[in-house]
């Protein structure tokens, strides 16, 4: 069976972090590691991860050297990968059991390795576990496909749900960016001329945001869109403002589901 090395940053996340962790082990394709990285976090976060990987040898937990942010602890976890693919996954979110074994047989279908899954928008307080998933939030449905051009109005790929092969792309860090450094490595994927596919399937669950957070975070991302779409994307300032204008629609239509 492939395994699928998946990657966690974690800060703070003591809260949220054990059903996120368990979401990952209960899969029903078993042959995963667990990579997180801890990034100073200052509650129990880190004593929590050494007591999982003490009982299931899969989780995989290091420490960062100091506080770098969501991209440098994720690359630590990437640099540390041994899996054929490389999966995304929050410390405040989770997988339905089935997540990694209906996405590794859509992977060998699709033509294209990079790939993403529907999923379920639930509210922050949602303390589902693995094993026991009763979703009753509504459903941001994925594209069947995406290509670069389309990506750039939108970021189509819930980072909760992506994967990528390794064996076809090879090792993929994300640019150390504060912001939307996933977002930054889908494109560099699809400008290396490879179009994502979308399972249409739920099979993820992300929750969202406290009551009244939701505009204020997504007008902050304003100026992150900027930057990437200017400076690691090296759009002209003309594209760029399309683009941008686009990603403020698509943003206000989003938020209203």
């Amino acid at each position: 069976m492939p395994l699928v090395s998946v990657v966690m940053p974690v800060y703070n996340a003591a809260a949220t972090l054990g059903s996120s962790v368990r979401s990952v082990l209960a899969q029903t394709h078993t042959d995963v590691e667990l990579l997180v990285t801890d990034d100073a976090s200052s509650d129990e976060s880190m004593e929590m991860l050494h007591d999982l990987a003490r009982q299931d040898e899969r989780v995989r937990p290091e420490a960062a050297p100091g506080r770098g942010g969501a991209a440098r602890a994720r690359n630590q976890a990437i640099a540390r990968a041994r899996g054929d693919y490389v999966a995304f996954l929050d410390s405040d979110d989770m997988w339905l059991p089935t997540k990694v074994e209906r996405q590794l047989e859509f992977a060998a279908t699709s033509g294209t390795p990079l790939t993403f899954t529907s999923y379920y928008k639930m509210d922050a307080e949602y303390d589902g576990e693995a094993g026991d998933f009763a979703p009753n939030g509504r459903v941001i449905w994925a594209r069947e496909r995406v290509d670069y051009r389309a990506m750039l109005t939108q970021d189509h790929i819930g980072a909760l749900t992506a994967m990528y092969d390794r064996g076809l792309l090879g090792t993929r860090l994300m640019p150390d960016m504060p912001k939307r450094q996933d977002y930054a490595l889908w494109l560099s994927i699809m400008r290396d001329g490879h179009d994502a596919c979308g399972l249409r399937e739920p099979l993820a669950v992300y929750r969202a945001g406290r009551a009244g957070s939701l505009s204020s975070n997504k007008l902050g991302l304003v100026p992150y869109n900027w930057a990437l779409y200017r400076e690691h994307e090296h759009l002209s300032v003309p594209r760029s403002a399309r683009a941008l204008a686009g990603a403020a629609w698509h943003s206000l239509r989003k938020s209203q589901i």
